[in-house]
């Protein structure tokens, strides 16, 4: 009884701990992107630009070493922009081998990915045929197999490591006002700055509520009352979420929202702009030429 009543307090606990820490998290990413680092000083329309040919680059790229070189500059730009080598890392490499590892695994064997065989791992007096399952007499991992999935893995961790250095080396507003510059669509925009503004908002209102609820907790609880209180709070929240939406939507309406959003663009291209282009358009030509020469 004593270890149930323990987790129950646990539960809360973890919960405080785990929506501060995603604030915390989140002004910390912020404090980054104001370093005086490499990509920092960048112009936000110039690092779109090129880090969206870096990823189709990496997304086109059929070779493990072609793309372990684009991840190499990835780390090296990270190092330069002052960004902590394991915070960039743990950002993202915690959950790729969780999400995309549970993808690539299948193809490994050799029912998927025929080819020559590394490792025996199972072996039938002759292959199973089950329905729509057909399985050799012997499994095993291919070679074949291995390299696309450590190929997979690899890209999939470039291209995020490339998305989460643009986020981290530019503010939220100057890579909005990057994208509007950019002619993206306005509306988008909009959506993605009030989402990125209000889901803080939603934050501090669930920490608020566990912090109440935990303050409260006088004595033990059972398991249904903590699951009645938990149910009644998420259909609080998004109850509250639903109301404050129409409540802005109103008032927007009524500051004269006519559909349109505007953007200051107080940009300037400058000579490192100009220098961090033809060092990707170099790079890039690089990289075709090492994928044509393999």
């Amino acid at each position: 009884m004593c270890r149930k009543t323990l987790w129950r307090t646990n539960f809360i606990d973890r919960t405080l701990a785990g929506l501060t820490e995603a604030i915390k998290q989140a002004v910390f990413a912020e404090r980054y992107a104001r370093l005086p680092g490499l990509l920092q000083g960048l112009d936000p329309r110039g690092k779109i630009v090129t880090f969206l040919a870096l990823l189709i680059a990496t997304a086109l790229s059929r070779q493990l070493g072609v793309i372990a070189v684009i991840y190499l500059l990835t780390v090296i730009l990270a190092m330069a922009s002052r960004i902590p080598l394991m915070f960039f890392l743990k950002r993202v490499w915690l959950f790729i081998p969780l999400f995309t590892g549970a993808i690539a695994l299948p193809a490994i064997f050799n029912f998927i990915t025929p080819g020559q065989p590394l490792v025996t791992i199972m072996t039938f007096a002759v292959p199973v045929n089950w329905g729509p399952v057909h399985l050799p007499a012997a499994i095993t991992i291919t070679a074949q197999g291995l390299r696309g999935a450590e190929i997979f893995i690899l890209r999939v961790g470039t291209s995020v490591s490339l998305s989460v250095l643009l986020i981290l080396t530019t503010e939220w507003a100057k890579l909005l006002r990057a994208l509007a510059a950019l002619h993206f669509p306005r509306t988008a925009i909009l959506i993605f700055g009030m989402t990125y503004r209000y889901i803080f908002l939603f934050i501090k209102v669930a920490e608020e509520m566990f912090l109440a609820r935990r303050s409260r907790a006088v004595g033990r609880t059972n398991v249904r009352e903590q699951q009645n209180w938990l149910s009644y709070r998420l259909g609080f929240l998004l109850n509250r979420s639903t109301k404050l939406s129409n409540e802005v939507y109103l008032a927007m309406l009524s500051r004269g929202w006519n559909g349109q959003a505007y953007f200051l663009d107080d940009f300037r291209f400058r000579w490192p702009d100009a220098a961090w282009i033809a060092f990707t358009i170099a790079f890039c030509g690089g990289i075709i030429i090492l994928e044509k020469m393999k």
